[in-house]
């Protein structure tokens, strides 16, 4: 052996031995759901869309404590009028509090958007993850059927449709909106559950024994519900829009129920000489921007093409 190639080695007794390894503590692991919730309280459009809707839902659950009107109510001889104490928005044409018809109208138009985004989930978010997880024949059917729904335009479809279903009612609306939109969030659940099905702990759910639907229950709806949410979100906005435009061309809820749309629609000849018409399409608007900002918050927290460090 060459001279420089020689090795020498020291006694164990006379070498020092320094502590180059420390404990680190990462703290609990946490899930994707813990992640999300921390990055939504960090996110000020989380924070403010969550005060609207709040905001919102306590004008919907409890009209009572932003006013004491009857929206029904009218007097004739005020109609038009200018704005007066107790009556911050002043009459329409018919001598009706504006502001009380603009508070007590969120609860119908509110409603309709709750009820349905709840149903499109569910109708759509089952039929899409039991045909994206078992697929076969079950996914030919359901994609077939999607894809006739998909051809339809919902508000033409929904306007035929309230016409022969005389009279209307809000569950006979949330119905008819998600009839024509659970292809949508069909198709998200489909390749959400589609993607989570191929993942390792899926086989080793199975290995260890557990059943087929039992593993979409327990393990693959819960990885794949991030995107579900996130188009509910979005549609709730969608529906409430929907909503007020089916009432105001006069064939969503009928007459008796107050609601923004049919406000707007009274209001719509007046715009020229009253402000009355802003109102509900104000509140109408704030509504349907703090949800979709809430879904675009949850959107950024659940997608980490979206996150940033």
């Amino acid at each position: 052996m060459h001279e420089s190639q020689q090795h020498f080695v020291a006694p164990a007794d006379e070498v020092e031995v320094l502590a180059t390894d420390r404990v680190v503590d990462a703290g609990a692991p946490t899930s994707i759901w813990g992640d999300a919730w921390r990055r939504l309280r960090r996110n000020p459009v989380f924070l403010v869309a969550v005060v609207l809707i709040v905001l919102v839902l306590l004008v919907v659950v409890w009209p009572s404590l932003f006013t004491s009107q009857d929206p029904k109510q009218c007097f004739g001889e005020f109609g038009m009028d200018s704005p007066r104490p107790g009556h911050p928005f002043g009459f329409d044409k018919q001598g009706c509090d504006v502001y009380a018809r603009t508070i007590y109208g969120a609860r119908a138009s509110v409603s309709v958007g709750i009820g349905a985004a709840m149903l499109f989930l569910l109708v759509g978010g089952v039929l899409g993850a039991l045909s994206g997880f078992f697929g076969g024949l079950l996914d030919t059917i359901v994609s077939r059927i999607a894809e006739i729904f998909f051809a339809i335009p919902m508000v033409l479809a929904a306007i035929v449709l309230l016409q022969l279903l005389r009279p209307t009612t809000v569950l006979t609306v949330i119905l008819i909106l998600v009839a024509f939109t659970w292809p949508q969030a069909a198709r998200i659940a489909r390749g959400a559950v589609i993607e989570a099905k191929n993942s390792e702990y899926v086989t080793a759910a199975e290995a260890l024994g557990v059943s087929r639907l039992g593993t979409l229950v327990r393990h693959v709806l819960p990885n794949a519900a991030g995107p579900l949410i996130v188009v509910a979100t979005l549609w709730l906005g969608v529906f409430i829009v929907t909503e007020a435009t089916l009432s105001f061309l006069g064939v969503g809820l009928p007459p008796d129920i107050v609601s923004w749309g049919a406000d707007i629609a009274r209001a719509k000849y007046e715009i020229r000489t009253s402000p009355i018409l802003f109102y509900p399409a104000a509140a109408l608007a704030v509504t349907v921007l703090s949800f979709i900002l809430l879904g675009d918050a949850v959107r950024d927290a659940l997608d980490p093409k979206e996150r940033t460090r």
